[in-house]
C-alpha cells in the first residue's frame, strides 16, 4: 500500500515582470500513462470507475511515481498492476502539465509493446475492466465524446490515432 503524502506548498515567487505574489501548489512526484500496444491497431484499455465523478471512464493504464522510482519502473509496475500484462519493449513519447496552474506534475507518455497476458492486480480502490479496443474504436469514442480522460488523449495524440 502506498503511502498518502500531502505534496502541498505555498511559496512567495517574484515573476518575470518583477511583480511579486504568493502561490499555493501541488508538488507532485510526477506520473506516467502507458499506451500497451497488443498488435499495431489493437491497445489496452481501462473502462476504470472514477469515485470523484460517480461513473466509469475509458482511459489507458498510469499512475503516480513512487520516489525514488523512475518513470520506466513506474510504467511496468503500474502496466503489470491494472492490465496484468507484461511488456518487452518500452518507447518514451513525451511528456505533459495535466495542471500547470496549481501543480508541478508532468505525466510521461510511454508505448509498450511485446505484450504479455498476466494476473492484475489492481489496488482496492480501482475498479478496473479491462478492454481491448481497436485504433477505429478509440476514434469513435472521441468523436461520440466517450474518451474524456485527457491523458488519455494526449497519449493518443502523440501516437497519431485522434
Amino acid at each position: 500500500m502506498r503511502k498518502t503524502l500531502d505534496f502541498r506548498s505555498r511559496q512567495k515567487v517574484v515573476l518575470p515582470n518583477g511583480k511579486t505574489i504568493h502561490i499555493s501548489f501541488i508538488n507532485h512526484p510526477g506520473a506516467v500513462i502507458i499506451a500497451p500496444l497488443l498488435t499495431s491497431n489493437i491497445v489496452v484499455m481501462l473502462r476504470q470507475f472514477r469515485p470523484a465523478l460517480g461513473r466509469y471512464i475509458y482511459e489507458l493504464p498510469a499512475g503516480t511515481i513512487d520516489l525514488p522510482e523512475k518513470p520506466l519502473t513506474c510504467a511496468r509496475r503500474e502496466l503489470l498492476e491494472e492490465t496484468g500484462y507484461c511488456a518487452k519493449k518500452f518507447k518514451k513519447l513525451g511528456k505533459i502539465y495535466p495542471v500547470p496552474g496549481y501543480s508541478t506534475e508532468v505525466i510521461h507518455i510511454i508505448k509498450a509493446e511485446g505484450l504479455t497476458a498476466g494476473k492484475a492486480n489492481p489496488e482496492d480502490y480501482e475498479v478496473i475492466d479491462i478492454k481491448l479496443i481497436s485504433k477505429k474504436q478509440v476514434k469513435r469514442l472521441f468523436k461520440q465524446g466517450k474518451l474524456m480522460d485527457a491523458k488519455s488523449i494526449c497519449a493518443f495524440a502523440h501516437l497519431g490515432w485522434i
